[in-house]
């Protein structure tokens, strides 16, 4: 290493030399010689440490705050699906680390998931006019997520990179009853950008929803069945907004829309509780360090239609959010039955990039998902964890947690426009299921540090 050379740098590329060979070390310490790391000492030593802390003020300056949603009113089989405007979040030009959530009781008690079923709970960003005639729009419950195609001049709907319609699946983080067990950590120096001026139209300010879709599930006929939101325990036979659901519709989101109620047994009366979705998020003030990341989420309901001459899609992607599972004609007392439901699909990646972290969103029933490359490479693989126990984030019966990935930086790439398959497992030994999701969600950055 030429050290006689340096004096001739200015200041400013003199840390970026310096940067780039911390961040080379930091993603190949294993393969560092020793020779290397007393070079890098040695540079450190000749700069002064203004340059030289700047790199490693991300794990220095990471801030975290811990909220509670408004309040959640329910009662014994009722449901709760709504969204709260405007709520705490980092203001500013910031790198989102992390976003956890959980639901608690008036005494801050993890409530376990046999008395309250968290369906889902998702954030979506929007600018808002501050025209004092901006009003909030109601959006379609069901889209989860799609949160209004439509949106007003009052409000602009921020949506991740994709791939899916419009607004559908637009949201920046969301999971579900996994949500205790499910890492959600952005590794260093990575992070997703929000807040940035320049990006904000003039007379807007960037704010954020959070949508809780909560089902209590205290004294119910069929606990598993008022979770998959089986329309026959609901009562229902249209959607929210008054229309016919379909012939062949036995579940879903359709049926557990917000203030419906799943049949109790006969005779049980419980109390309303009054319930909160406490949510812990981490952020680090923007700067040149943090190299961003993109948000992709794929949905194995898509029925994207996929030419052999072109690898990008155009505007045509379906994405359907939810589906069914059949249950197993075999009989469940053999061993080594194939009662395993297997739903697939292939979708074109238009921008790629370097994988940095990667997990699946799945229902009870789940198995587990695999995200493939073009060549049959395995991506990521996200399976589902059960509880075994009575107790929150361990009870039995439910998935309490996903499986994450987080490859070695660099060691996964996506090429631009890879058709990418996806393939979502449910189990269907003794029962279909009903309203069941195969999601994966992708943060892809699209340089590497060191490029960066």
């Amino acid at each position: 290493m030429a050290y006689k050379n340096l004096s001739g740098l200015s200041k400013s590329k003199r840390c970026r030399l310096v940067l780039r060979l911390s961040l080379r070390l930091t993603i190949n310490m294993s393969y560092a010689s020793k020779d290397m790391v007393i070079s890098l000492a040695i540079l450190l030593l000749m700069l002064g440490t203004p340059c030289s802390s700047a790199f490693w003020k991300t794990q220095n300056k990471i801030k975290t705050a811990v909220h509670l949603s408004p309040k959640i009113e329910l009662g014994p089989g009722s449901v709760s699906n709504k969204f709260y405007y405007d709520i705490e979040f980092p203001r500013g030009h910031v790198a989102l680390k992390s976003f956890n959530a959980e639901v608690v009781d008036e005494a801050g008690n993890p409530v376990p998931l046999h008395k309250t079923y968290l369906h889902h709970w998702i954030i979506v960003g929007y600018h808002e006019s501050k025209s004092k005639l901006a009003t909030h729009t109601k959006y379609d419950l069901h889209r989860v997520v799609r949160v209004s195609d439509s949106v007003s001049k009052s409000h602009i709907i921020l949506r991740n990179s994709g791939v899916c319609q419009g607004n559908i699946l637009g949201q920046y983080f969301g999971l579900g009853s996994e949500t205790r067990g499910t890492a959600t950590d952005i590794p260093d120096p990575f992070g997703i950008e929000i807040g940035n001026p320049a990006e904000i139209p003039e007379g807007y300010e960037e704010k954020w929803l959070l949508n809780v879709h909560a089902i209590d599930t205290r004294g119910v006929e069929d606990k598993l069945g008022c979770t998959e939101c089986k329309c026959h325990l609901y009562n229902v036979t249209v959607n929210e907004y008054g229309n016919p659901l379909p012939p062949d519709y036995a579940g879903g989101l359709y049926c557990c829309y917000d203030e419906t109620q799943c049949r109790l047994k006969k005779g049980f009366q419980g109390p309303k509780r009054s319930l909160y979705l406490r949510y812990t998020v981490k952020w680090i003030d923007w700067d040149e360090y943090v190299v961003p990341v993109k948000i992709y989420i794929i949905d194995v309901t898509d029925t994207l239609k996929i030419s052999d001459t072109s690898n990008i899609a155009s505007s045509n992607h379906d994405c359907r959010i939810e589906y069914e599972v059949d249950p197993c004609n075999i009989d469940p007392k053999k061993k080594g039955n194939g009662c395993v439901d297997v739903k697939r699909t292939t979708v074109p990646l238009e921008k790629g990039g370097y994988v940095v972290y990667a997990v699946a969103h799945q229902h009870s029933g789940g198995i587990g998902s695999t995200l493939y490359g073009q060549d049959g490479r395995v991506i990521c693989t996200s399976m589902a964890n059960y509880g075994t126990g009575d107790n929150a984030g361990n009870e039995s019966g439910y998935i309490v947690g996903m499986t994450t990935c987080y490859p070695k930086p660099g060691s996964v790439k996506i090429i631009d426009g890879e058709k990418l398959t996806l393939e979502s497992n449910y189990s269907s030994t003794t029962r279909g299921h009903t309203g069941v999701m195969g999601l994966f969600y992708l943060l892809v950055a699209e340089q590497l540090p060191h490029q960066h």
